[in-house]
C-alpha cells in the first residue's frame, strides 16, 4: 500500500533565508570622499568668531567703564586738550589695545583706602599715637618736611617730577609732568597709577600734619578746539584735577579738615612762559601753609580781623610787600632763568 503524503509537512518545512540588500541611489558627489572634515572646520571657525566678539566686548566694555569716569568727576568732559577728541589712554603691554591700568575708585564704592588697596598704609582713627599731629611752623620744620617728601618721591620714582620750595606763606610742593612722565591722561582727571599712589601713600604723612594745605590745579597754555563760554576748557579741566588730587589724599587717609581750598587756575600761572606747552606748566601744586598764612587766607573770604582803611567806606587787608619780594627771590627755575611770579 502506497503511503499518502502529509500534507502538513509541506509546511513544517523550513523556508531558505533571503538576505536584505539596500542599494543607495542618487548621485555620487566628490566631498563624499572628506567624511565629516568639513564639519570640524567650520566648528573651528566658529569658535575663533566667538573669541572675536568676546575680545570686542570687552574692549567696548573698558571704553565704556573710562567714559563714566571721566563723566562723574565734577564738570566731566570727554573733550580733549585743543582736539576735541577722546581722553588718551595707553594700551596694555606687548600691543594689546586693552588697558590694563587700573581704575580710579569712588569715594564710598568698596573699600576706601585701606592698606590691601596700592599699598597704602592708613592710620587708625582709634590709635592715640596716630591722634598727634605736629606742626611745621618754622623754615627750618618745613625743610625737614621737604626732604621727606622728597625721599618719598625717589621710592616712588617720580623723583624728577616732584620739587618743594620753602616760602614764607609755607611749603610749596609741585607735582609736575615731565617729557617721559605724565601725572593724567591726556586732557582729563584720570591719574597715572604711580601718581596716584603717591598721592595715597602721602595722606598717612599728611594725617600726621596740623597744617592745613591748598590744591592748586594748573594746566599748559593749548587751548580747546571749541572755545565757546560754556564749553569744556583749561578752567575746568585744572579744577578737576586738583579735585582728582584731594581724593587720593582722603584715600591714602588725609582728614578733610587739612584741606583748605581746591582750586583750578588753568594757564594762568605757568613756571616755564616760553614754552607754553612745557610739561612742568602743567601740575599739581600742595601749599601747606603755616598757622598764620591759615588764618589770613580763610579772613580773605570771611571776616578779616584787621582792615585797612582804602577809601571812605572801604576797607582792604594789606598784603606783606616783603614776604612777595622774598618768595619771588625764591621761586626760581631750576635751569637758572629769571624768578618765577608767583
Amino acid at each position: 500500500m502506497l503511503n499518502k503524503p502529509d500534507p502538513s509537512a509541506k509546511a513544517k518545512r523550513p523556508e531558505p533565508h533571503h538576505e536584505a540588500i539596500v542599494k543607495r541611489g542618487g548621485k555620487r558627489h566628490d566631498h563624499d570622499e572628506h567624511g565629516g572634515a568639513w564639519k570640524v572646520a567650520f566648528a573651528d571657525f566658529c569658535l575663533a568668531l566667538m573669541c572675536l566678539f568676546l575680545v570686542l566686548w570687552l574692549m567696548a566694555a573698558r571704553q565704556q567703564e573710562q567714559i563714566q569716569e571721566v563723566m562723574r568727576a565734577p564738570g566731566g568732559s570727554v573733550m580733549d586738550e585743543g582736539q576735541g577728541v577722546m581722553p588718551e589712554t595707553m594700551g596694555g603691554p606687548r600691543g594689546s589695545l586693552i588697558a590694563r591700568e587700573p581704575m580710579p575708585r569712588q569715594p564710598g564704592g568698596g573699600k576706601t583706602g585701606k592698606a590691601g588697596d596700592l599699598d597704602v598704609d592708613v592710620p587708625d582713627p582709634t590709635d592715640r599715637r596716630a591722634t598727634q599731629r605736629t606742626r611745621y611752623e618754622s623754615a627750618g620744620d618745613l625743610q625737614a618736611l621737604s626732604r621727606v617728601l622728597a625721599r618719598m618721591s625717589e621710592d616712588a620714582g617720580l623723583a624728577g617730577n616732584l620739587q618743594a620750595v620753602v616760602t614764607p606763606y609755607g611749603l610749596r610742593v609741585m607735582l609736575h609732568d615731565t617729557e617721559g612722565q605724565g601725572m593724567f591722561a591726556r586732557g582729563s582727571a584720570m591719574l597715572n597709577d604711580r601718581f596716584r599712589k603717591l598721592l595715597r601713600n602721602l595722606g598717612p604723612l599728611f594725617a600726621q600734619m596740623d597744617n592745613q594745605m591748598l590744591i592748586v590745579g594748573h594746566t599748559d597754555s593749548l587751548q580747546y578746539a571749541d572755545r565757546s563760554h560754556a564749553a569744556f576748557s583749561n578752567w575746568t579741566l585744572s579744577s578737576n584735577r586738583a579735585m582728582a588730587a584731594r581724593t587720593q589724599l582722603q584715600e591714602g587717609g588725609m582728614p578733610a579738615r587739612g584741606i583748605l581750598q581746591v582750586v583750578g587756575m588753568a594757564d594762568r600761572a605757568p613756571l616755564d612762559t616760553r614754552d607754553a606747552a612745557a610739561g612742568i606748566n602743567r601740575r599739581i601744586e600742595l601749599l601747606i601753609l603755616t598757622s598764620q598764612q591759615s588764618q589770613i587766607v580763610a579772613a580773605m573770604f570771611g571776616m578779616p580781623a584787621e582792615v585797612v582803611p582804602l577809601a571812605e567806606g572801604v576797607d582792604v587787608t594789606a598784603p606783606d610787600s616783603d614776604a612777595l619780594r622774598a618768595l619771588r627771590s625764591q621761586l626760581t627755575d631750576t635751569k637758572g632763568r629769571a624768578p618765577v611770579t608767583p
